[in-house]
């Protein structure tokens, strides 16, 4: 079974991108390495279901609940919440308690799950009542905005506000970025030449510890495992040609 993705952008400062999905047998799938932090709520069986989930550095493999409804919330780097310290979260989730089927708990109140079409609502709410940040620093960083700070002063901040150091997240989305060409057709050396890796063998590397699977792989469709949601970011766009 493939999961197939709806996807939308948001009017929300914080967001970067929304999804939802809904899953058949249980199986298993290649969770990539991903540099953003989310929020995944699900329902299975009737009971409704909330994760926290911090930046993750490598490919794991993990398991599809079987039967189930998923809503996900990209969060923009420098978006944070400051009840969840973001350095504690990477390669980690906290699972949020269910209030009631149509609540969950949150720094001590009951909020309502939302859904696909309201979650700019929600968000809103969060942001009001202080439970969600943003830090406009990373932006400026990722823009090449800083140039009056020293190279370690950014590196620090950044480390500080999304968990992960400013080379590590530029790794990550260059390797998104490439298994987003090649799953487009893009041939593996084009791949290489776009997305400045230094030849082959470090575009497999690299996509061995933060895909899961080599290259070619990812170009043969017939070869592919069920992969995890894959879209261009908004870091991603602006500098997955100038990482090192």
């Amino acid at each position: 079974m493939n999961l197939t993705y709806d996807e939308r952008l948001s009017d929300s400062p914080y967001v970067e991108r929304i999804w939802r999905t809904q899953s058949a047998n249980s199986i298993n799938f290649t969770s990539l390495a991903f540099s953003n932090w989310f929020i995944v709520f699900w329902k299975q069986h009737g009971k409704a279901n909330i994760a926290i989930h911090g930046p993750e550095t490598r490919a794991i493999v993990a398991p599809i609940p079987e039967y189930a409804d998923f809503l996900g919330i990209v969060f923009k780097h420098g978006t944070f919440m400051p009840h969840f310290p973001i350095g504690n979260l990477v390669n980690s989730e906290i699972a949020l308690p269910e209030a009631s089927s149509q609540k969950f708990w949150l720094n001590s109140s009951a909020w309502q799950f939302p859904d696909y079409e309201n979650i700019d609502t929600f968000l809103s709410r969060l942001a009001r009542n202080g439970l969600l940040m943003r830090e406009p620093f990373v932006d400026a960083a990722f823009r090449g905005q800083l140039s009056d700070l020293s190279s370690r002063s950014i590196q620090r901040r950044v480390l500080r506000t999304t968990g992960l150091t400013y080379n590590t997240i530029r790794q990550i989305d260059r390797a998104r970025r490439a298994a987003i060409l090649l799953q487009e057709g893009t041939s593996i050396l084009d791949t290489v030449f776009q997305t400045g890796y230094s030849d082959q063998s470090h575009l497999t590397r690299s996509f061995k510890h933060l895909i899961g699977q080599t290259p070619s792989q990812i170009a043969d469709i017939s070869k592919r495992d069920q992969l995890s949601f894959l879209f261009k970011t908004t870091e991603t766009l602006m500098n997955y040609d100038a990482c090192t």
